[in-house]
């Protein structure tokens, strides 16, 4: 049997927690060898602890102390924009890739369904945001048969699946998200909006995704490309679906819409589509689909990476 490739994951909030118990769970080509954070007492540490894994309260220094440093390949950084910089130039300087969590986008953007196997012999590769994985491929669905102009997405996630790092990069996460739209996405120009939802019980992940499109557009063809992509990322997020059927709206010039972040007025089409996502439930409720979408990407990005270096998949 090949070995695993060990990985470490640096933060001990909902994110890195869930992200741990997946790659116990499911993964057979990673192996956890550390998890790291700052709180001894925190949830995530705990646990960690008691499945076995070498675990540090000291942060990133408390990492490369660790015994097994030297066998980590792979480190996963699910901590803060801001914390995210000094964690990618101590990890560079030790030659592990980087996979990160956070919105700090200092390596490419990275969606498994859109472009997960460009970025492979990267370094460093940024998982956008929960909202962007869940959102982006729609865009680029759409994209790929009619250009998009305009693309808008709004995340509604459960205030109680929301930690202190992802609060503490919601500016971020807006920016980030928008970038990625365009550059992942295809849209012309991105705009992105979260919303924490304080529901009593939580809702589920609800994403909602706006693209405007050309005149001419075929809505049977971008319908069909929307269910293709739906499909491709149930594959690694199995709880990923579309809430109702595709909407299209055709934009006359009767009636033009004006967007203040678009010059002019638009004329053409608008594709309306709606989606959940439920979470695995492995650490948080099911309503956490955002911690679920964002650490699935993630596994699936870090498997990808393991299996090109043991020559087991080739790009």
């Amino acid at each position: 049997m090949t070995a695993k490739t060990k990985v470490a994951i640096i933060g001990s909030g909902n994110i890195g927690t869930d992200l741990m118990i997946k790659i116990m769970r499911l993964s057979q080509v990673l192996e956890m060898a550390a998890f790291v954070g700052v709180d001894p007492q925190s949830d995530g540490l705990q646990r960690a602890e008691r499945m076995g894994v070498a675990v540090t309260s000291d942060g990133i220094d408390g990492l490369v102390a660790l015994p097994v440093f030297a066998d980590i390949a792979i480190v996963f950084d699910a901590t803060s924009a801001g914390a995210h910089e000094k964690h990618d130039r101590i990890l560079r300087e030790y030659g592990k890739i980087v996979i990160d969590l956070t919105p700090a986008a200092i390596g490419p953007f990275t969606i498994p369904a859109v472009n997960g196997t460009a970025n492979l012999h990267e370094t460093n590769l940024n998982m956008v945001t929960c909202g962007g994985q869940a959102t982006i491929p729609i865009v680029a669905a759409v994209n790929r048969i009619s250009p998009v102009i305009y693309g808008e997405i709004v995340a509604s996630i459960a205030s109680k699946s929301a930690g202190p790092g992802t609060r503490s990069n919601i500016d971020e996460f807006t920016e980030t998200t928008s970038q990625a739209i365009e550059k992942v996405g295809g849209a012309r120009r991105g705009k992105a909006i979260i919303v924490l939802n304080p529901a009593e019980p939580p809702l589920i992940m609800r994403d909602t995704v706006y693209c405007l499109v050309g005149e001419d557009a075929d809505f049977a063809a971008i319908e069909a490309s929307i269910l293709q992509m739906v499909e491709e990322v149930q594959s690694y997020v199995p709880g990923y679906r579309l809430k109702q059927a595709v909407q299209f709206e055709t934009i006359g010039g009767n009636a033009p819409l004006h967007i203040p972040e678009m010059a002019g007025d638009f004329i053409g089409a608008k594709v309306s589509v709606f989606l959940e996502v439920e979470g695995a439930a492995h650490y948080l409720p099911a309503y956490a689909g955002n911690l679920d979408i964002m650490t699935s990407a993630a596994l699936k990005t870090a498997e990808r990476i393991a299996q090109l270096q043991a020559g087991r998949i080739t790009i």
